[in-house]
């Protein structure tokens, strides 16, 4: 390659890193305040999820609503997937869709597709499913009145009879360098997550033999009927806010190591024009040589 060519690769190469540091600087300083977000969020979404099973555990029969109903047969599983508007996150969106594709394939009943962020929908299309429930423009700082939109979609799919289930996948943020898939179940109460297992205040008070004493007011089938959208509402919230984190976690990371390999690779054409430019003077060299030669 001649020593223009490199020079030109040299300066492009080096546009290219300016913006992926550039890329991630701002996803580190947006990353913290979407830490807060997730800090502050997380102990109220656990103390309505706990409220909730702990209200379902009390009751003496479920309430006569069609969102507290399991259905007699599963044919449609509605599945929303929670990616981004942007790529540039390494794995992030695609990890989420081949998960979201894998569960359907072992599916009895057929999904019914819902997404969250432009990248789920296109992926979904592209695979010719077609997508109920589409929601963009808001991942990179979701509100909670897009996540009660999502809810309320949900839980009208569910009332109406077009799915028999719901199921969400996302990004669980652990870290800036961690993201983990999660599926979690929403619809039906029965199946729901949140019944599955206590938290962990309720195992501390276990352990140490003491049980709270709740009673309530009104009764807990009437608080049940109230609780139910705050909870849908609230796990879509959160599933965001962790969606939204991991996101700029994965996409600090990921032009991190892009701007890392355009160090190397600056590097390495570097050392090429150098050789590039020593090949020209040693011919030069030659050709001087010889032409003394010549005149002698």
């Amino acid at each position: 390659m001649a020593q223009k060519d490199v020079k030109s690769r040299i300066s492009s190469v080096k546009n290219i890193q300016k913006i992926t540091r550039a890329m991630e600087m701002v996803a580190a300083a947006r990353l913290r305040r979407a830490e807060q977000r997730i800090e502050a969020l997380r102990p109220y979404a656990s103390a309505i999820r706990r409220m909730t099973r702990q209200a379902a555990e009390a009751a003496q029969n479920v309430p006569n609503l069609p969102i507290l109903q399991e259905h007699d047969s599963v044919s449609n599983v509605g599945i929303l997937l929670v990616t981004g508007d942007r790529g540039l996150a390494g794995a992030f969106n695609s990890q989420i869709v081949r998960a979201g594709i894998r569960a359907a394939g072992s599916l009895d009943g057929q999904p019914v597709w819902f997404a969250s962020g432009r990248r789920g929908v296109s992926s979904l299309t592209f695979r010719g499913q077609t997508v109920l429930g589409e929601y963009t423009g808001f991942t990179d700082r979701p509100a909670y009145a897009d996540a009660r939109n999502i809810a309320e979609d949900l839980i009208t799919a569910y009332v109406d009879d077009k799915i028999d289930r719901v199921e969400i996948f996302y990004n669980g943020y652990v870290s800036p360098l961690v993201q983990e898939v999660r599926r979690e179940t929403l619809l039906p109460l029965q199946q729901a997550t949140i019944l599955e297992a206590s938290g962990h205040d309720d195992e501390d008070d276990a352990a140490d033999g003491h049980h709270a004493l709740v009673e309530y007011e009104p009764d807990p089938e009437e608080i049940l009927q109230r609780l139910i959208p705050d909870y849908v509402e609230i796990s879509v919230y959160r599933a965001l806010l962790e969606s939204s984190a991991s996101e700029l976690g994965a996409r600090m990371t990921a032009m991190r190591n892009a701007s890392q390999n355009a160090g190397e690779l600056i590097d390495d054409l570097t050392l090429e024009m150098n050789r590039a430019r020593q090949a020209e003077i040693t011919q030069e060299i030659l050709e001087v040589v010889a032409g003394a030669e010549a005149l002698v």
